[in-house]
């Protein structure tokens, strides 16, 4: 298997928008309602919401692709006040998941992070998407905080913050 990280770019927003949909439609039915997922899925993954990001100097995206093909996606970003770095996307089509692609991808973050000099990682995930919080808890995320944000139309996102810090030197990349 051939992993190849690379930064997303304009022609790859339309498949990123197709592997978002495809992955929440498997995730968070039983989860979150239809109605929020749709939601959620047009506020967060709009085509000019994405190509805007693109070009935005503290927002990152990477695409993970095998053999050519699409596999995975995550974006990050710095948050004001530096010194944290926001993973604020990490997507793998349902395929390869647990092949380690979501690893690769948050290697990038790291050094994503490292480049912006920020000492620690965070992330929000659904207090009840169990294998997600797994998954990051095996990449040394631990819980800091439980927060239930109101997201508008009547939605909320009941999630845990996990954190993780990083490492001081780039000896560890």
């Amino acid at each position: 298997m051939d992993v190849l990280i690379t930064p997303v770019g304009v022609a790859d927003v339309d498949s990123v928008i197709k592997l978002a949909r495809q992955v929440w439609q498997q995730t968070y039915p039983g989860i979150i309602s239809e109605e929020q997922i749709d939601y959620m899925l047009a506020q967060r993954y709009g085509r000019e919401l994405l190509l805007a990001e693109l070009g935005m100097p503290d927002i990152w995206w990477d695409k993970a692709t095998v053999d050519g093909c699409l596999a995975g996606f995550s974006s990050c970003m710095t948050l004001a006040g530096g010194g944290e770095m926001k993973l604020d996307k990490l997507y793998v089509d349902p395929q390869w998941q647990g092949s380690g692609i979501g690893a690769r991808l948050i290697q990038a973050v790291e050094r994503h992070a490292h480049v912006a000099d920020c000492q620690a990682l965070i992330l929000a995930v659904n207090k009840r998407n169990e294998r997600a919080i797994a998954a990051y808890r095996r990449h040394g995320f631990v819980v800091r905080d439980s927060v239930c944000v109101d997201i508008g139309h009547g939605f909320v996102m009941d999630d845990f913050i996990m954190s993780r810090s990083l490492p001081a030197t780039a000896a560890s990349w």
